[in-house]
Formats: C-alpha cells, sequence, structure tokens
C-alpha cells in the first residue's frame, strides 16, 4: 500500500493531503487569517453561568464566548473528573480559569472547552490534572499493551500526571518513550510558567500548525514519501522530524515541479468534487450527501446498476462499495456529529450484517473516533463521527446568499404571483397614478412575455398603470414596488 503526504504551501494558505494508492483519503486546510484553535490552552473568564444548562460561558478573547460544561472540569478539590457535580459549585462569574479548547467554533457555536488539560507528543498524550493510564485500543497484542504500561510507569516517576498511549507507540523502545516523556514534561514546565505569569485574558499554549501537527500526528513509517513544494516549510519539517521523527527524515521531498503538486496527483480535482452533493460510484450507484448544523444525511442508490443475477445482488453490491465509498469521503469532507446513512434496503439478514462490517472495517482507518450502531427498524444506520474542526465545505464555502442556505429559490412564476399580491396591497392602501416594479431579468421577462394577458387584467383590476424595470443586482427571489 502506498501512501503519501502532500504539503502545499502559500502565504495564505496551508494545506496537507494524504494520499492512499494515488487516491486522496484526507486533506487539511489551514489559512492564516482564520487559523483552528484546538489544542490552545488559554486563562479566561467566566462571564456567565447557567445552572439549568450546567455549564458556563466563558471569554477567552474570541469573537464569541466559548462554552464550557460541567463535565468537562476537573474538580476543583482532586484530580477527578468533576462529573455530578453542579456547575455553580466548580466556577462563579467573574472567575479566571484554565482552559483548552476541544472544539474549534462551529457555525453559530462558540468554541467548547475542557479544564482537563492534555498535552500531545508523537507517542504520548499527557494529562496534567489526572492519574489516569491509558493504552490506544488500536494496539491489540496484550503483551505489547502491558508492556507499554510498564515503562511509563518507570519513566514518568518525576512527572505527575496520567498519559495516553498513542497507536503510534506499538513496538517502540523504552529509551525512545523516555525522551517523549521528558520533552512533555519540558513543555508543561513552560505552560506552569505561562500560567503563574498571565493576570488576565490570555492565551498560554499555541498548538503546532498545521503541517508539524500532521507530522506529530499522522506522519508514520508507513508514509513513503513527503512532498513539500514550499523550501522554507521543507527546512522546518527537516529539522523537526530529524529531533523527533528520525526514521522518516530520508523520506522528504522539497518539491521543485514546474506543476503544482496537487494538480499532479489530482488533488485539486477530487476537492472539488468534495464539495458536490452527488458522489458516483464505480459500478452506477451514487451517494447523495447532505449536511445540515444538525446532522449529515447520506442517501444511497443504485442509479444506472443492474447486475447480473437478481435486484437483491445489485443492491448487496452497491451497499458494499457504498460502505467503502462512504467512510472515504467522512474523512475527505471531515463531517462530524450525527450521520445518519440510508443504504438500499436489503432483505437478506446476512447482507446488512456484512454491509454493516464492511462500513465498520472501511473506518478503522480513520483518525477520528466513531461510533455504529445497529440498523434501525427504518434501515437507516445510526453513527457519530468526532467532530474537533469545521468541515471542508465550511472551511471553503459560504451560505449562497440567494437561496439562504436552502438549496432552493423560488421560480419566476412564483415570484410574479407574489408581485400580483403585492400590487393589490400597494393598490388598496395608497392613492397613485402609478406603479414600478423593481425585479431580476428572468421575472421581468416573464411578466412581460408569458404572464402579459395576467398583468393587463390585474392593470384593469387594481385602475393604474404597472411599468417593469430590471435591476441587475436582484436576485430571482428580489423585487420591489415602488409608488409613482
Amino acid at each position: 500500500m502506498s501512501e503519501e503526504l502532500l504539503i502545499n504551501v502559500t502565504p495564505q494558505e496551508t494545506r496537507v493531503a494524504f494520499v492512499e494508492n494515488g487516491l486522496l483519503q484526507e486533506v487539511h486546510i489551514e489559512r492564516l487569517s482564520k487559523r483552528g484553535l484546538v489544542g490552545n490552552i488559554y486563562r479566561g473568564k467566566v462571564v456567565r453561568v447557567l445552572p439549568g444548562m450546567q455549564a458556563a460561558f466563558v471569554d477567552i478573547g474570541l469573537e464569541r464566548t466559548a462554552f464550557l460544561h460541567a463535565n468537562d472540569m476537573v474538580n476543583g478539590h482532586s484530580e477527578e473528573g468533576a462529573e455530578g457535580a453542579l456547575i455553580q459549585q466548580l466556577v462563579r462569574e467573574g472567575e479566571q480559569v484554565i482552559v483548552q479548547v476541544v472544539k474549534d467554533p462551529l457555525g453559530t457555536k462558540g468554541a467548547r472547552l475542557t479544564t482537563q488539560l492534555s498535552i500531545p507528543s508523537r507517542f504520548l498524550v499527557y494529562l496534567p490534572g489526572s492519574d489516569h493510564l491509558g493504552i490506544s485500543q488500536r494496539i491489540d497484542s496484550n503483551e505489547e499493551r502491558e508492556r507499554l504500561r510498564e515503562v511509563i510507569a518507570d519513566h514518568s516517576q518525576n512527572l505527575k500526571g496520567g498519559f495516553i498511549v498513542r497507536t503510534a507507540a506499538e513496538g517502540v523502545s523504552g529509551e525512545i518513550l523516555s525522551k517523549d516523556i521528558e520533552f512533555l514534561g519540558r513543555l508543561w514546565g513552560e505552560i506552569e510558567e505561562r500560567v503563574a505569569s498571565a493576570s488576565d485574558i490570555e492565551l498560554i499554549h499555541e498548538d503546532m500548525q498545521v503541517v508539524m501537527r500532521t507530522m506529530r500526528d499522522i506522519a508514520s513509517v508507513d508514509i513513503e514519501k513527503i512532498r513539500i513544494d514550499s523550501r522554507e516549510t521543507f527546512v522546518k519539517v527537516e529539522s523537526f522530524t530529524s529531533k523527533l521523527i528520525p526514521e522518516i527524515a530520508d523520506r522528504i521531498v522539497h518539491y521543485t515541479g514546474e506543476r503544482p503538486l496537487f494538480d499532479l496527483y489530482g488533488v485539486e480535482d477530487e476537492i472539488h468534487k468534495a464539495l458536490e452533493r452527488k458522489v458516483q460510484l464505480k459500478s452506477g450507484g451514487y451517494l447523495i450527501f447532505d449536511q445540515t448544523e444538525a446532522m449529515t444525511t447520506i442517501d444511497v442508490n443504485t442509479g444506472g446498476f443492474v447486475g447480473h443475477r437478481n435486484l437483491e445482488e445489485t443492491i448487496f453490491k452497491t451497499n458494499l462499495e457504498a460502505a467503502q465509498s462512504i467512510a472515504r469521503q467522512l474523512r475527505l469532507r471531515n463531517l462530524g456529529g450525527i450521520i445518519i446513512i440510508d443504504f438500499i434496503d436489503m432483505d437478506e439478514e446476512d447482507h446488512r450484517r456484512q454491509v454493516l462490517r464492511a462500513l465498520e472495517r472501511a473506518l478503522e482507518k480513520d483518525n477520528a473516533k466513531a461510533y455504529i450502531s445497529e440498523v434501525s427498524a427504518l434501515g437507516l444506520v445510526q453513527m457519530t463521527r468526532k467532530r474537533t474542526r469545521e468541515s471542508l465545505e465550511h472551511v471553503l464555502c459560504e451560505c449562497c446568499p440567494t437561496c439562504g442556505g436552502r438549496g432552493t429559490i423560488k421560480t419566476a412564476e412564483t415570484v410574479c404571483f407574489e408581485i400580483y399580491r403585492e400590487i393589490t396591497r400597494e393598490a388598496r392602501a395608497y392613492d397613485t397614478e402609478q406603479l414600478l416594479v423593481l425585479a431580476s431579468q428572468e421575472v421581468v421577462d416573464l411578466l412581460l412575455d408569458e404572464q402579459s394577458t395576467s398583468v393587463a387584467e390585474l392593470e384593469s383590476f387594481v385602475g393604474r398603470e404597472i411599468r417593469f424595470q430590471v435591476e441587475s443586482l436582484y436576485t430571482q427571489e428580489q423585487y420591489d414596488v415602488v409608488l409613482i
């Protein structure tokens, strides 16, 4: 299996693409004007406590106040979590708190916070407010899990706190893990110093930028090449990897070709496709993605695929292919929260079980945690995927100013009928000789052509002359009726 990282850098934007067997699997985009906040640590001030929601709003210096739930707090009197404690027992309005961002601001929602700080390195996550030691569930071997527990226990005695051992730590020597612990200890010491010196709302610790974060979290011994089209970034990554990930340092390449890096690998086209509702399957079937603030729905359709034996075979094969494609699209589009998948109805229980298992296997490579339920009584698969950053659509797109996010606009005929009703209201309310209708080109054309008889009848009914004028800046739904 061929795995490559492609890093495209411009002064305003950095993009990192993870390509597997020539096909784009993930893309991370960070813009200079809008960097992600996840992992950042702040000294904030509680501005409002909401007992009914068991939460508090905290000012950390952003445009919108951030959200802190009681379950995401460490009890001030112990190192245990605060689950079950009342929010009013944990914080007061005006109180200063040290918090970490766990979710970026999404849509109209502010950032999500926690007081349970975590500091990641390549192999470990340090939990300064806990004594918990956890091992990644993706490390299957019981012997290896026990070895890792012993290594961490032996080398972390001088650093108070808990640890989570990441998947990348599997098979790593105790000496290397010890250096990771030392690095985390130094970093935490610097953070504690900044906390002690901060007196007001302030950024205490900023997580790495997207390139270094990707090297820390995604880059592994399986990566064959890391191609970077910026000389400056190439030098920084070389230095970073030589210290922390020396085994992949020789795989970093400075790309100097004339053709843009993302064009060379077809990444630009894949990004454009990932913004479309419809995803074509090789079999002829297709998927429809509808993303809303509450949830994402995915509809599976057979399309032009008719199979060779019977309908059940056609449906089964389409659903199996869809499961693979859905897992990839979730990563590529960075979709999170509640996801509802409407697979094509299958009669055989074994087929339903195989499709569900295929989806689970396809999601095993996903770094974001996902939970899949059984098929519901309505034949729907309900799942959740951890969402920490904005989806690809929200990063690259904005709400349509014409339809306001509906995805549809009123027909020109519907707008004509609205204009008729508005003319009738205006004529009854005001004494005027003429009425001037300002509307889009499509609406005015329809009024003067197919609707001309209706307009003439309306003029006779209201006893006023009606004139029309095209406003080129108006959308199809916009119009004004002016008294003259």
